[in-house]
């Protein structure tokens, strides 16, 4: 298992590659220990990620990173911001429960769309 300083650096790394993509400023990015979502945006811009995101499968780390990195543009689900994520990361942002890999939580959030 990846320490948790190889995860945030792996972490990182995604989160740079996606702001480039989206056209969004590089946030401050926080990787922490977190039991009921895989990610969070601040109003103040900063990403939260959760450590274990690095254990899970590429496609399900780039749809939680381009979905918080998103909330830069578009601070709420509507249909913009639908409509983006699905131009960004199509196919998947309609099934993320395909590729997610649990939550220890059973009340665990799942990328409210």
């Amino acid at each position: 298992m990846a320490s948790i300083e190889d995860r945030r650096a792996a972490m990182r790394e995604r989160v740079d590659h996606w702001a480039r993509t989206l056209n969004v400023p590089v946030p401050k990015v926080r990787v922490r220990h977190m039991t009921r979502k895989w990610g969070s945006c601040s109003t103040s811009g900063t990403i939260t990620l959760a450590y274990d995101l690095a254990d899970q499968k590429p496609d399900f780390q780039d749809l939680v990173i381009a979905h918080e990195l998103l909330h830069l543009r578009v601070p709420n689900h509507g249909r913009l911001f639908k409509a983006l994520l699905n131009t960004y990361v199509p196919n998947l942002s309609s099934r993320p429960h395909e590729i997610q890999g649990p939550r220890n939580d059973e009340n665990a959030h799942n990328l409210p769309l």
